[in-house]
């Protein structure tokens, strides 16, 4: 089950959990997006994220159990920070567990290219000039 979460999250826990789930687990992929202190040329100071709450949730979980269905994958895994995030923090993690590699790989990079197409979550960022709501996060 996918994570909307204000705290920080440990990435070391989080895939041992999933590899602890399947004794048939032979490949790990993740992905992991943190915040970077220059944007277009611009210092970031730190970021905010905002959701629509109850849409985003249900999107993330949609987006996983699409991903177990499409891919030949054991499991997988969805976190994603709310509301300020400093940088160099964690934002966002992306987990799959599977036999092999490759189902693995293009699991995570679907469901990470999912996120940005289909949950409603916004950016804003902080920089010395104003804060900005970003239309583009890739």
């Amino acid at each position: 089950m996918a994570r909307l979460q204000k705290e920080d999250f440990d990435i070391g826990e989080e895939i041992r959990g999933l590899v602890e789930k399947s004794g048939r687990t032979g490949g790990v992929v993740t992905f992991l997006g943190t915040e970077r202190e220059v944007s277009k040329g611009e210092r970031i100071e730190k970021l905010e994220f905002e959701h629509y709450a109850g849409m985003a949730i249900k999107e993330l979980d949609n987006i996983e159990a699409e991903a177990k269905k499409q891919f030949d994958i054991i499991d997988c895994a969805i976190i994603h920070r709310k509301g300020e995030i400093s940088i160099g923090e964690n934002i966002v993690l992306v987990v799959a567990t599977s036999e092999h590699r490759a189902a693995a790989f293009d699991a995570c990079e679907w469901m990470i290219d999912e996120i940005k197409r289909r949950v409603p979550i916004w950016k804003k960022e902080y920089t010395a000039s104003g804060s900005f709501w970003v239309e583009d996060h890739p």
